[in-house]
């Protein structure tokens, strides 16, 4: 029988920003995408020092907190980080903040029965993003940061399966981002096995499934795609039949042929 190989783009691939454009099929030259129907939505992250936002991940949980985003800086208006973070433009109309905060809200209240999803991406350093995977938005806010009023998104991480749907993910399972720049700095930005510099991933050297730390950097290494295909959870080989229900679950895959 003929079978469909389809490499997945996965939680801790390194990609280039042209690439995550490339992924999603539009221009992302805002932080904060909101997408409507089965699509998810997707944010652009970064904790690092210097971030314009102050984005964390909850020690506790696991949970991603973004931050809400400011107003435009417009001629002779004021700064933008002295204002309240808007929910609705001056005509009315929402601004993403409000977007994301009415999806919550109606999650919450039971308006809608399931959390939207969003996908997310995180700047590490200046030219550097990772796929960071799937999030559910259970929660959000307007918390005051001690000068003006910010949005407060509150994400779960989760993985889409094809027949179990969607699943949460431990997440003592995601890389933390310290862990990361220092694999990056330690491996000089290239596969450790062949010195490959392009499609690049954060890879487990003792998987995680088989009780390998995503916490320690001696466990972490950067491979590329060609050298990691060995391992069964890089591809999923299907029959090809499946290939437009994986499709319609909004899947991205880098490539996809016969063998």
């Amino acid at each position: 029988m003929q079978l469909l190989i389809i490499n997945v783009m996965k939680p801790d691939d390194i990609i280039p920003y042209a690439r995550i454009v490339a992924e999603e099929g539009v221009q992302l030259q805002k932080g904060m995408n909101y997408a409507s129907g089965s699509r998810p939505s997707i944010f652009l992250m970064s904790i690092r020092k210097g971030a314009p936002y102050r984005d964390e991940i909850d020690a506790q949980s696991g949970n991603l907190i973004y931050e809400g985003h400011d107003a435009p800086r417009r001629k002779n208006g004021p700064n933008p980080k002295t204002i309240d973070q808007p929910m609705t433009y001056p005509k009315g109309t929402w601004t993403e903040n409000g977007k994301f905060y009415r999806a919550a809200v109606d999650f919450k209240t039971g308006l809608t029965r399931d959390p939207h999803l969003v996908k997310v991406y995180e700047k590490i350093m200046s030219g550097v993003w990772c796929y960071k995977g799937v999030f559910q938005l259970v929660d959000a806010k307007i918390v005051h940061d001690g000068s003006r009023n910010v949005f407060k998104y509150y994400l779960h991480p989760v993985e889409k399966r094809l027949l179990q749907g969607v699943v949460d993910v431990p997440f003592t399972r995601m890389i933390p981002t310290q862990v990361k720049l220092e694999v990056w700095t330690r491996d000089k930005g290239c596969c450790v096995l062949c010195g490959e510099k392009k499609n690049l991933h954060f890879d487990h050297d003792i998987p995680f499934s088989k009780g390998g730390t995503s916490l320690s950097a001696n466990n972490v290494r950067i491979l590329c795609a060609k050298c990691n295909l060995s391992k069964s959870d890089k591809i999923m080989a299907i029959a090809p039949w499946f290939a437009p229900a994986l499709l319609a679950a909004g899947h991205n895959y880098s490539r996809i042929h016969f063998s």
